[in-house]
């Protein structure tokens, strides 16, 4: 599922580089303790979760390292 990402993920987001054409990847830290790695943002504005992690609250964003 696509998730809209706050301003200021998206703002931070746009100061990095892409991964490729029009996407990032990054790692994703939920408030709630939990990790997603090698995940997609589209755009610095949308993040691909999967559909259990939709609602979660996003504790930090990071450039996932290759």
């Amino acid at each position: 599922m696509r998730v809209h990402l706050d301003q200021h993920w998206k703002t931070w987001l746009l100061q990095l580089p892409e991964s490729g054409m029009g996407y990032q990847r990054v790692d994703v830290s939920l408030a709630d303790g939990r990790e997603l790695k090698d995940v997609p943002v589209f755009n610095a504005e949308e993040v691909e979760l999967p559909d259990e992690f939709a609602h979660a609250r996003i504790k930090d964003l990071r450039l996932h390292a290759a």
